[in-house]
């Protein structure tokens, strides 16, 4: 029975080792920990981003020169006309929005004059057939009060 239980135990462990991860590439399998996790790249990561900080911030407080400043000017020109260009093409757009909603406002205004005029005449015909329903009515009423002048044909008995 021992040897079953050992047998049964190193099948378990095979198959922990046998699915997909077995086969998968080394740079995409899962770790097996959390500190399997490279920290030499991780490091070299963060130095990085720390030199593109301070190099940044170096930038930034660098003093301008007078030539730096002609410099900017062309640049800032160049900023101005891009902008102009933006502004134009964002203005007609906008004046095409609002010429389209302009459109669409008065096909919406004719639309609710044409149902109001649909509704006023299903309301005239309404109108209309419950007067004829009270004629027809009242003739039905009169018809079966009044006294039948004809005598009715005797029946024949059985």
């Amino acid at each position: 029975m021992t040897a079953i239980n050992r047998l049964g135990e190193g099948e378990k462990a095979g198959a922990e080792k046998s699915g997909p991860e077995k086969y998968a590439p080394p740079d995409r399998r899962p770790p097996e920990k959390l500190g399997d996790v490279d920290q030499a790249a991780a490091n070299a990561f963060e130095g990085e981003i720390r030199e593109f900080v301070r190099r940044d911030i170096a930038f930034l407080r660098r003093p301008r020169e007078e030539g730096d400043a002609q410099q900017d000017q062309p640049v800032a020109e160049n900023l101005n006309a891009l902008i102009r260009r933006v502004s134009g093409a964002s203005m007609d757009e906008i004046d095409r929005v609002i010429t389209e909603l302009q459109s669409v406002r008065e096909m919406l205004r004719a639309e609710g004059e044409r149902v109001n005029r649909e509704i006023a005449g299903y309301a005239s015909l309404s109108h209309a057939a419950m007067t004829a329903m009270k004629v027809i009515g009242d003739s039905l009423t009169q018809w079966k009060a009044a006294p039948n002048k004809q005598p009715r044909p005797a029946r024949p008995a059985e």
